[in-house]
C-alpha cells in the first residue's frame, strides 16, 4: 500500500511538472490566440451593426430636407441591406471569398454613406439641423471605432499567424492543432475604402 500512494504521488508530481513546462513553452498559445481572432471579429461586426443602425434615422433626417435627393438616399439604403444581408461566422474567417464578399459590401456602405454627407452639403438647413448634428456625430464617431475594431482583428490574426508560423509555435501545430488553418485578413476592396467617409463641414 505505501508503495502504490508513492508511485502515485510520483505520477501526480511527474505530471504536474509536465503541464507546468508545456504551459510554459508556449503550448497554450495558439488556442489564446485564436479566441482573440474571434472575440477582435465579433468587435467588428458589433460596430459595423452600430453604424448600419445608424442610417435609417440619417436617411429619413436627410430625406425631410432634400427629397429631390432620391437616387442618392435609394443608394445608402440598399448598400445597408446589402451590408447587413452579409454575417462573417467564426468559421467563415478562413474563407477568402467570403471576407471579400463582407469587406466589398461594407465598402458600398461606407462609400454611398459618403456622397450622403457630400449632398448634404448643398441644403444649409440640414447641416444646421439639430437631429441631423447628432447623427453626424454619432456616424463620426462610429466610423473612428470601426478603424480601431479593424486594427485590433488585423493585430490580432498576425499574431495568431505568426504563432503557427514560427517556433515553437509551428511545432505544436503540426502536433495538436493542425485542424486550425492560416487566418484571412482584411484587405482593401475599393481605392480608399481604408478611408472613414468624410462626414466633418466646414
Amino acid at each position: 500500500m505505501p508503495n502504490q500512494y508513492l508511485r502515485f504521488t510520483w505520477q501526480l508530481a511527474l505530471v504536474l511538472m509536465l503541464g507546468s513546462l508545456l504551459s510554459g513553452c508556449g503550448i497554450n498559445n495558439i488556442p489564446t490566440y485564436d479566441e482573440q481572432v474571434k472575440s477582435s471579429w465579433a468587435q467588428v461586426e458589433n460596430q459595423y451593426q452600430r453604424r448600419a443602425d445608424l442610417v435609417p434615422n440619417l436617411v429619413e433626417t436627410v430625406k425631410g430636407f432634400a427629397r429631390q435627393e432620391r437616387e442618392t438616399l435609394t443608394a445608402v439604403v440598399e448598400a445597408r441591406a446589402k451590408a447587413t444581408s452579409i454575417q462573417i461566422s467564426a468559421e467563415d474567417l478562413n474563407d477568402p471569398a467570403k471576407m471579400r464578399q463582407f469587406e466589398q459590401a461594407q465598402s458600398q456602405l461606407t462609400g454611398a454613406l459618403s456622397r450622403l454627407m457630400a449632398v448634404s452639403e448643398r441644403y444649409p438647413d440640414l447641416k444646421s439641423n439639430q437631429n441631423f448634428l447628432t447623427l453626424q456625430s454619432q456616424l463620426e464617431g462610429t466610423e473612428n471605432r470601426i478603424a480601431v475594431a479593424r486594427r485590433d482583428y488585423i493585430a490580432s490574426v498576425q499574431q495568431y499567424n505568426t504563432e503557427i508560423r514560427t517556433f515553437p509555435g509551428r511545432i505544436w501545430h503540426s502536433l495538436m492543432y493542425s485542424d486550425m488553418p492560416i487566418r484571412e485578413n482584411f484587405e482593401a476592396t475599393t481605392e480608399g475604402a481604408e478611408q472613414a467617409p468624410a462626414v466633418q463641414f466646414e
